[in-house]
């Protein structure tokens, strides 16, 4: 978009599900620098410094999000989530999701070359973007934001995380002691449109997680996810009955 930007517009505030009250601050956070060499405009701030201040809101708020929603999850693993999730192609993800390359100001060079579809401007505005809406609402109003922007991005996150917890007691067990995991089915309930399972494992006969769910797998998938929580707590090898 070229020439003067409305000072907030209407269609990116109902996409963000945020209005601002100082209008002026989402002006800012759209406006990249190379429109503002070319203009010089008197009075205009490219959205550099709230770039700046975006990145740490959103780290936070990230943080604060999967601590909340994977809370088995170690710290090492909840690091790396995050870091996935506010690397320039997730916030260029979240960015597009509300067409945010639309409304950005940007030199004439910069438009030629694709500029509005660029995955750093567009996360660099993003990112300016959640620094406006924590300068104009607070830290609950930019959360509130994020949340709603990255949930598809953390519902992935989660799906991956649960699907992943028999292969990593499988890798665990195997570099601790050479050993592969059992499951057992223990229980069974409901009738068949509505069974339940209850499902054990075991390392070297050790019983180190027991779980139920709607199916085999899934029951299977929580017993390794108690079992996870055991085996990232240093405990001598198993030892077979």
């Amino acid at each position: 978009m070229s020439g003067q930007l409305p000072v907030a517009p209407p269609a990116l505030e109902a996409a963000l599900g945020y209005r601002f009250r100082d209008g002026a601050l989402c002006q800012t956070a759209l406006t990249h620098t190379s429109w503002l060499n070319e203009t010089a405009a008197e009075g205009r701030s490219d959205n550099e410094r709230l770039e700046f201040l975006g990145d740490a809101v959103l780290a936070l708020v990230i943080s604060d999000l999967l601590m909340r929603r994977l809370p088995t999850r170690a710290e090492g693993e909840l690091t790396r989530m995050r870091a996935g999730l506010v690397s320039e192609g997730g916030l260029a993800r979240a960015a597009s999701s509300i067409d945010v390359g639309r409304w950005i100001l940007l030199g004439k060079g910069e438009e030629r070359t694709g500029g509005r579809s660029r995955p750093s401007i567009l996360a660099d505005a993003f990112e300016a973007l959640m620094g406006a809406v924590y300068l104009d609402g607070g830290l609950a109003a930019a959360a509130e934001v994020a949340a709603r922007l990255f949930d598809p991005m953390l519902t992935d996150v989660e799906q991956h995380a649960r699907l992943d917890y028999k292969s990593r007691v499988q890798e665990r067990a195997q570099a601790l002691w050479q050993v592969a995991p059992v499951y057992e089915v223990v229980g069974e309930a409901g009738p068949d449109h509505d069974k339940r399972f209850e499902v054990s494992l075991s390392l070297c006969g050790r019983e180190y997680g027991r779980a139920g769910g709607r199916s085999k797998k899934e029951a299977e998938q929580a017993a390794a996810a108690q079992a996870l929580a055991k085996l990232d707590r240093p405990t001598p090898p198993p030892e077979a009955p």
